[in-house]
C-alpha cells in the first residue's frame, strides 16, 4: 500500500513521529485481525504480537498490551492494578476510547490518552509488532519503545 494510509493509520504514524519513533508502519495485504494471522503474515512468533485490547476497568477504558501467546486474566489483572472489575469493552466503547475498531486497535494514535498496561512477557521478544490503526497495517517496535510511547504500567496480564 502506498501513502496515504487510512486516517486511522495516519494518526498512528503521526503519534510515532511525534514521539521520535521510526515510521515502521507497513501494510499487510491479507490483513491481520488476530495475533495468529499477524504472526503468519510477518513470519514471527505469535508471542511477538502486541495485542491492543480494550477493557473496562471499573467502567473506565483500559488498554491492555498483551502478548499474542496468551489470554488476559481479567480477575488477576484487576487485583494486580487495584481495580474491582475488568470486563471486555463493547465495540462502541473501543471506538470511543481509541478512534479505532476491534481488529486494528493500535497502542497509539488515539483521540485522547487511554490508561494502558503492558504485559511483562513482551520483554521476551527483541522485536514487537502492533496494529497500526486498521486490520491490515502494523508497526514494528520494541518493549522499551512501546512503554515509552504509551506510558504503560508494566504488569503480568495472564494467569
Amino acid at each position: 500500500m502506498t501513502a496515504p494510509y487510512s486516517p486511522r493509520t495516519e494518526a498512528v504514524r503521526a503519534a510515532l513521529a511525534a514521539a521520535g519513533h521510526p515510521d515502521t508502519v507497513r501494510h499487510v495485504p491479507d490483513g491481520a485481525r488476530t495475533a495468529a494471522e499477524a504472526a503468519a503474515a510477518l513470519g514471527c512468533e505469535v508471542g511477538a504480537i502486541a495485542n491492543s485490547l480494550v477493557f473496562l476497568a471499573d467502567g473506565a477504558p483500559l488498554l491492555v498490551l498483551s502478548s499474542g501467546r496468551h489470554r488476559v486474566d481479567t480477575a488477576g489483572l484487576a487485583e494486580r492494578i487495584g481495580r474491582e472489575r475488568i470486563s471486555r469493552a463493547q465495540p462502541e466503547d473501543v471506538l470511543a476510547a481509541t478512534g479505532q475498531v476491534i481488529g486494528g486497535v493500535s497502542p497509539v494514535g488515539h483521540p485522547a490518552p487511554v490508561v494502558t498496561v503492558i504485559d511483562e512477557s513482551l520483554r521476551d521478544y527483541p522485536d514487537l509488532y502492533a496494529a497500526a490503526g486498521t486490520h491490515d497495517t502494523i508497526f514494528r517496535t520494541d518493549f522499551d519503545a512501546l512503554v515509552a510511547l504509551t506510558g504503560a504500567r508494566i504488569v503480568r496480564t495472564n494467569a
